[in-house]
C-alpha cells in the first residue's frame, strides 16, 4: 500500500509500528463506513450517482494496474467512504490478497517447449489471452499431451495459423489431433485459425469428445465426416466460417446443441437431425439450405427450446397433426425463407417468447395465434397476412415488447386497447391498409421507442399527445391522410427523445411546427466521441424502420442510436423556415421539399455541422444562398432546385461536388456549376 500512497481513491497508508506482540498499521481515517452498507441504507441510486461510484472503482483498477499491482479482492465491502456525507470520496482498502504483476513473455520456441513437456496435463485453458501476448501463428510443432482432456483457445483474436498436429507417445506424427483419446472438450472459437479441419487416422479418435466449439474462425472446406460419428458429442459449434457442401447424417443421438449458422452450406436438412430427441438448440441460419420440411418431422424434438432456420430457401408444409409440436419452444425464427400458404402451426403455446416469420409468403386471416399472452417479440412483417387486427391487440400480455406487422394486407382500424403497464417498445404497422385515427390509448405505452404507421390510410390530425412518451425515438407517419395544422402542445417539452421524424406525404398545413422543433433535445449537441454506438433493440431483436434519406426510400434493418433525420416533405406547410432548426446541430438528414415555404434560407443552417442530406426543393424560397454554408463539410446530397433563389452559388468545400440538378429552375442563381456567369453586383454580398 505504501507503493500506492497519494492516490485519491485508495486508503492511504500512514505508517507501521511493531512491538513485541503485534505490528500496528496506521491508516487514513474513513468514517463513512463501507460501500456495501451504504448501498443497503440508500436503497437505490440514480444513474448519475451510480456512474460516479463505478468511475471511482474503475479508477482504482486503472491506478493499481498502472502501478504494477493487482488488488484481487474487489467487492463493495472493500471500499470505504471518507465521511458520512453523500459527496464523500470512495476509497479502496483491504489489499491483503494483492500482488505485484510480474510481466512474462512467451517466445514461440519457449511456449512450444513448455506445452510439449506437460505430459500429465489434463486441462489446458488459453482463452482470451490477446492482452498477454498470445498472438502470431499457433504451435507449428507436434505436441506430446497423452492425458489431455480439455483444450481451450477460445477468443484469442490475434491468434492465427493452421490447426495443430499432436504427437502420440510412440512418436508418430498424424495429420490431426484425433489421437488425443481422452479429450472431451475442444474450444477454439473466436480466433483466426484457417485451413481445413483435419480428420483422425484412428477411427476411434475423439471417442470421448463431447464439446466442439470451433466457431468464429477462418476454417473452410466441407464439414469433416468424423464429426458426425462422435458417440458422446453433446455440443457442436461450427458457426461463422466458410464451410460448403451438405450437412451429413449424425450417427448418434447424444447431441443437445447444434450451431452451423453463417456458412455456405446447401442442400436439405438431414433426416437425422429430426431424430435427436435431446436436442435443445438448433441454429442453421444464414446458409443456402433448401428443400421441403413437413411439420411432422419436428414431432420428436420435444426438448427443443431454440430453433433458428432463417435466411435460407426452405419450404414448410403442414401435416395433419401439427397443432401440438415443439411444446417447449421459446425462440422460433423462420424468417427470410420461401414458406407460403396458410400457416396453422400452433407451437409453444405456453412457452413461445420470440416468433419471427418475416419475409416469407404466408397468407390467411387467422394464421397465427396473435393473442398469445406469452409473446415478447412477434414479427410477421413482409408476408401476405390479411384481415382486421384483433380487438385485443394492445392487451396481448405484459411481456410483449415488439409487434411488427409491416408490409402485409391488414385493414380496418387500429384497436383502442393499449392498456396501462404494457411493455411495448416497437409498433410497426407500415405498409398495410389501416385507416381511422391513431389510437389515443397509445399514450399508455410508456416504453414505446419506435412507432411506424407509414404507408397506410390513417385519417387524423397530428397526434401531439404522443409528445408525452418519454422514450419515443422514431415516429413515422409517412404517406397517410394526416391533415390540418400542427397545433401547439400543452406538454412542456414534447418529443424530447425523438431522433427520427417522418411526416412526409400527408396534408399537413400552416407554419412549420416551431415549438416541436425547439424541443428535439435528442438532435442537439450529441457528443459522438463519448457516445457508445449501438443499434436500437435488444439481444434478440434489433429495431428497423423505413425512411426517405438522400432522396431514396430506404429500409433501415438496424437503427443506429446516433442516426437523426427530419422529413416534412410533400405537405402544405407555408411561411418561413424557423431559425431554430439551426439548433439541431446533430441532424444528419433534413427534407422540407414540396411545400409552400417562403423567405430566405436561414443563416443558422451553418450550425448543422453533421448534415449529410438537405432538400429544400420545390418551395418558394428567395434571396441568396448564405456563403457560410460552405462550413457543412459532411454534406453529400443537396437539392434546392425549383425555388426563387438569386446570387452566386457558394464556392468551396462540398459545394464544389454538386451538379446542376441541385440548383435546377432557380433563374437568379449564377456561378459554378451553372453555365450562367455572375456579374459584379451578383458576386458582392449585400452590406
Amino acid at each position: 500500500m505504501q507503493h500506492l500512497t497519494g492516490q485519491p481513491n485508495i486508503v492511504e497508508f500512514k505508517g507501521a509500528y511493531e512491538d513485541r506482540q503485534s505490528v500496528h498499521l496506521v491508516m487514513e481515517l474513513c468514517a463513512g463506513g463501507n460501500l456495501f452498507d451504504r448501498i443497503i441504507a440508500q436503497g437505490h441510486y440514480s444513474e448519475r450517482a451510480a456512474a460516479a461510484i463505478c468511475r471511482a472503482i474503475v479508477n482504482v483498477v486503472h491506478i493499481c494496474h498502472f502501478m504494477g499491482m493487482m488488488h484481487r479482492d474487489l467487492k463493495p465491502e472493500n471500499f470505504v467512504l471518507s465521511s458520512k456525507d453523500d459527496t464523500s470520496t470512495l476509497k479502496a482498502t483491504e489489499f491483503g490478497l494483492s500482488v505485484f504483476i510480474e510481466e512474462a513473455e512467451f517466445t514461440q520456441d519457449g511456449f512450444d517447449s513448455l506445452v510439449q513437456n506437460l505430459t500429465k496435463l489434463q486441462k489446458l485453458h488459453l482463452s482470451d489471452l490477446s492482452l498477454c501476448g498470445l498472438h502470431r501463428r499457433f504451435l507449428d510443432n507436434d505436441i506430446h499431451l497423452p492425458k489431455l482432456e480439455l483444450l481451450s483457445l477460445w477468443e484469442n483474436s490475434n491468434l492465427n495459423g493452421n490447426f495443430p498436429r499432436f504427437k502420440l507417445p510412440c512418436g508418430q506424427i498424424p495429420p490431426s489431433i484425433g489421437n488425443l483419446t481422452n479429450l472431451y472438450g475442444l474450444y477454439f472459437s473466436h480466433n483466426q485459425l484457417e485451413g481445413a479441419i483435419p480428420s483422425p487416422e484412428n477411427e476411434n479418435g475423439f471417442s470421448s469428445l463431447s464439446f466442439v466449439r470451433l466457431g468464429y474462425n477462418l476454417f473452410n472446406g466441407t464439414i469433416p465426416s468424423w464429426l458426425y460419428n462422435l458417440p458422446s458429442l453433446v455440443e457442436l459449434d461450427l458457426s461463422h466460417k466458410k464451410f460448403i457442401g451438405h450437412i451429413g447424417e449424425f450417427q448418434f443421438d447424444s447431441l443437445e446443441k447444434i450451431d452451423l449458422s453463417m456458412n455456405e452450406l446447401h442442400g436439405s436438412i438431414p433426416t437425422s437431425i429430426f431424430e435427436l430427441v435431446n436436442l435443445s438448440s438448433l441454429k442453421l441460419f444464414s446458409n443456402n439450405l433448401s428443400g421441403v420440411m413437413e411439420t411432422s418431422k419436428f414431432e420428436k424434438l420435444i426438448n427443443l427450446t431454440y430453433l433458428d432456420l432463417s435466411n435460407n430457401m426452405l419450404l414448410l408444409t403442414m401435416s395433419v397433426h401439427s397443432n401440438s409440436l415443439l411444446p417447449n419452444i421459446q425462440i422460433l425464427d423462420l424468417s427470410h425463407n420461401n414458406i407460403s400458404g396458410i400457416l396453422s402451426w400452433n407451437v409453444g403455446k405456453d412457452t413461445l417468447r420470440y416468433l419471427n416469420l418475416s419475409y416469407n409468403l404466408i397468407s390467411g386471416n387467422h394464421t397465427v395465434d396473435l393473442q398469445s399472452e406469452f409473446h415478447s417479440v412477434l414479427d410477421l412483417s413482409s408476408n401476405n397476412f390479411g384481415g382486421m387486427l384483433p380487438h385485443c391487440l394492445g392487451n396481448f400480455g405484459k411481456d410483449l415488447s415488439v409487434l411488427n406487422l409491416r408490409r402485409n394486407q391488414f385493414h380496418g382500424t387500429i384497436p383502442q386497447t393499449f392498456l396501462k403497464g404494457n411493455s411495448i417498445r416497437t409498433l410497426d404497422f407500415n405498409g398495410n391498409q389501416l385507416e381511422g385515427q391513431v389510437p389515443r390509448s397509445l399514450i399508455n405505452c410508456r416504453e414505446l421507442e419506435v412507432l411506424d404507421l407509414g404507408n397506410n390510410k390513417t385519417n387524423d390530425t397530428f397526434p401531439h399527445w404522443l409528445g408525452a412518451l418519454p422514450k419515443l425515438h422514431v415516429l413515422v407517419l409517412h404517406s397517410n391522410h394526416f391533415h390540418g395544422h400542427i397545433e401547439f402542445s400543452k406538454i412542456k417539452s414534447p418529443f424530447m427523445s425523438l431522433r427520427i421524424i417522418d411526416l412526409a406525404h400527408n396534408d399537413f398545413e400552416g407554419d412549420l411546427p416551431e415549438m416541436y422543433l425547439r424541443s428535439l433535445k435528442a438532435i442537439m449537441n450529441i457528443d459522438e466521441g463519448n457516445v457508445t454506438r449501438r443499434y436500437m433493440g435488444d439481444t434478440y431483436y434489433e429495431d428497423s424502420t423505413v425512411v426517405t434519406i438522400k432522396g431514396l426510400e430506404m429500409e433501415f434493418v438496424k437503427i443506429l442510436n446516433t442516426f437523426t433525420t427530419i422529413d416534412l416533405s410533400n405537405n402544405k406547410f407555408q411561411g418561413e423556415i424557423p431559425e431554430c432548426i439551426g439548433n439541431l446541430n446533430s441532424l444528419r438528414g433534413l427534407n422540407l421539399s414540396n411545400n409552400y415555404l417562403i423567405g430566405h434560407i436561414p443563416l443558422s443552417f451553418k450550425n448543422l455541422k453533421m448534415l449529410e442530406s438537405w432538400d429544400l426543393s420545390s418551395n418558394n424560397l428567395s434571396g441568396r444562398i448564405p456563403q457560410e454554408l460552405t462550413s457543412l463539410t459532411f454534406l453529400q446530397v443537396l437539392n434546392i432546385s425549383q425555388n426563387h433563389l438569386t446570387g452566386f452559388i457558394p464556392q468551396g468545400s462540398q459545394f464544389q461536388t454538386f451538379g446542376n440538378d441541385s440548383y435546377y429552375k432557380n433563374s437568379g442563381l449564377c456561378g459554378f456549376p451553372l453555365s450562367k456567369r455572375c456579374t459584379t453586383d451578383e458576386v458582392l454580398e449585400p452590406s
